[in-house]
């Protein structure tokens, strides 16, 4: 078998991407998207996809370049940006957002519904509010629904959220320094268990174990290994480009950000892969 190095990788993919920071909707933490060939400064509007849907976003960080690593292949890329008339809409969609969450807030008080508000926006293409909250129980939020209906006209959804959700959203800093995995670089969210957990001999009662969310540190999945020694598959995929020569060796990822990557002809490397 030939050795799958470096050389072959970099036939795979690009040697550069162009980057750009920007905050989804204005909000939580700036996200570090492909910025394609698209000029862009700092505060001005773009158009993304996200949950399937076409939404904002605003640019903090001007587009820069850096060297590619293996992880950027599940980077997403911005769409464009808007016209003139998308980008009125943007700013319609700004202060109402700000004005609907207000009047909810309002409103759930008097109808004494216990409710946290993590984020309320408007769609691009139609006539509708999603307000995303979490709570402890279930809520039986009807007439409130009718009156922000009333009020603002459209369609109306309420999205229920996980406490894991609200982090990814509002975004914050760990006990690490570092800003949150969820907020800032993982594209699918796959959380430990306890049952994993127990297989690294941890403790999962250890506070120093538990995110902001109060749940275990998504971070923990890097350490993760089988009953072989091996790490997981969910771990794995997150991380390594998928070619069949190329293997995880292991993680330190509690220690640093580096990644040991195994070639084929018994070449062993280091790839100190900085976070995205």
């Amino acid at each position: 078998m030939e050795p799958a190095c470096d050389d072959e990788l970099l036939h795979t993919y690009p040697t550069t991407v162009r980057m750009v920071g920007v905050k989804i909707r204005n909000r939580g933490e700036v996200k570090k998207l492909d910025a394609v060939s698209t000029p862009l400064r700092n505060g001005d509007p773009v158009l993304l996809e996200v949950d399937g849907e076409v939404t904002y976003g605003i640019v903090y960080t001007e587009p820069y370049t850096t060297p590619f690593l293996p992880p950027m292949r599940a980077m997403k890329s911005i769409l464009r940006k808007p016209d003139a008339e998308e980008t009125a809409l943007i700013g319609r969609l700004e202060q109402l957002s700000q004005e609907a969450a207000s009047y909810c807030r309002t409103k759930a008080a008097e109808l004494n519904i216990s409710l946290k508000l993590v984020e309320v926006y408007g769609a691009m293409h139609r006539r509708q509010l999603t307000f995303v909250y979490t709570a402890e129980d279930r809520i039986d939020f009807r007439e409130l629904v009718r009156d922000l209906a009333r009020r603002f006209g459209g369609r109306i959804e309420m999205r229920q959220v996980g406490v894991r959700e609200e982090a990814r959203r509002l975004g914050g800093i760990d006990t690490c320094g570092l800003v949150l995995c969820c907020a800032s670089f993982l594209t699918d969210m796959k959380p430990i268990s306890a049952k994993q957990a127990k297989k690294l001999n941890l403790t999962i009662d250890d506070p120093r174990l538990l995110g902001v969310c109060g749940r275990l540190k998504c971070c923990l999945m890097f350490e993760m290994m089988d009953a072989d020694g091996k790490i997981a598959p969910q771990a794995h995929q997150l991380i390594t480009p998928t070619r069949p020569q190329v293997a995880v060796e292991r993680l330190d990822g509690f220690i640093d950000v580096s990644r040991v990557f195994v070639c084929a002809a018994e070449q062993h490397r280091e790839a100190i892969l900085s976070a995205l």
